[in-house]
């Protein structure tokens, strides 16, 4: 959970680039998207069908596989003219799954209403998917529970209606970066929006390294991960550029099914077994091995164009 949340290490990229390098194998990686139809506030002049269509077409001209888009219902009621992404990302032929209906932290929320939160967004599924298979389900916050009884029982009730945890074990805090680009735009800093990019790219960069360090350090080798991304004006922005820089770093797309058919993924497929470790962190953890400082974005973005 702490690679989404992870405090900003100023010299934590002079350590990565100092650090023995992996082998550049063409390592599997699934990109999945969170808080569909609508993230982060709008810069000035765009729109989230425009946003949406921008990260659908680079996905396309890349030849990625289908990618998973978690969708949160209440922005449909919180934005309507949203609504048209999940038709937009259905027409392009990607699946959706459930991020909750009004993004519920299980961690800070009773049980039984987080239960009737994941519920709630169902007919919404239902509606885009048909009989596709929209039973994957992403944790908001990356939060499962904040005890071990909370935890079991919102596995059983996944289980009890057929879901997947959509686990993640690579992310860069994108979702950090949408908030200062619409504030940049509004000011027409166009200094301040490169900074943006170069300390994006450089997260991002750094990202690879860490995921891939804690799995050597775990099992000797690369699993297949699984990118946690987010439907942001930024994101779409930078998505091209960030797509060709995994591949120059020797990773092949594939499906979040492909990637979660992995041994390290057996317990979120089936919530019904129990709980396992839910990050390579976590892992990292209950194994007694120490954590390397988590990779942050090197820029105080909360007061960049303040």
């Amino acid at each position: 959970m702490s690679i989404l949340h992870s405090r900003p290490a100023l010299a934590l990229l002079a350590a990565l680039a100092a650090a023995p390098a992996l082998p550049a194998t063409a390592q599997q990686l699934a990109i999945t998207w969170d808080d569909l139809p609508a993230h982060g506030p709008l810069p000035p002049g765009e729109t989230r069908v425009e946003i949406a269509q921008k990260i659908i077409t680079a996905m396309q001209q890349a030849k990625l596989p289908p990618a998973y888009g978690f969708v949160n219902g209440v922005q449909t009621q919180n934005e309507p003219a949203s609504t048209p992404v999940l038709q937009l990302w259905r027409d392009a032929g990607l699946p959706l799954g459930n991020h909750t209906w009004s993004h519920m932290n299980l961690n800070t929320n009773p049980l039984a209403d987080w239960e009737q939160d994941v519920t709630r967004n169902e007919a919404m599924l239902q509606k885009y998917m048909g009989d596709a298979d929209w039973r994957w389900l992403r944790y908001p916050y990356l939060a499962e529970g904040d005890t071990a009884a909370t935890r079991a029982a919102g596995r059983r009730f996944l289980a009890g209606r057929g879901y997947k945890v959509a686990t993640v074990t690579m992310g860069f805090g994108d979702y950090l970066y949408n908030e200062p680009y619409a504030r940049c735009v509004a000011k027409k800093d166009s200094a301040a929006i490169a900074r943006l990019e170069s300390s994006y790219f450089a997260a991002a960069d750094a990202a690879i390294v860490y995921s891939r360090s804690l799995s050597k350090a775990l099992y000797g080798h690369d699993i297949p991960y699984v990118l946690l991304m987010h439907v942001g004006a930024f994101d779409a922005r930078m998505l091209p550029r960030l797509l060709a820089l995994y591949r120059e770093r020797g990773f092949r797309f594939v499906t979040l099914e492909e990637a979660e058919s992995a041994p390290f993924y057996r317990n979120a497929i089936d919530p019904g077994l129990p709980s396992s470790p839910d990050s390579l962190e976590a892992a990292m953890t209950a194994r007694g091995l120490p954590l390397p400082p988590a990779p942050g974005p090197g820029l105080d973005l909360d007061a960049l164009c303040r």
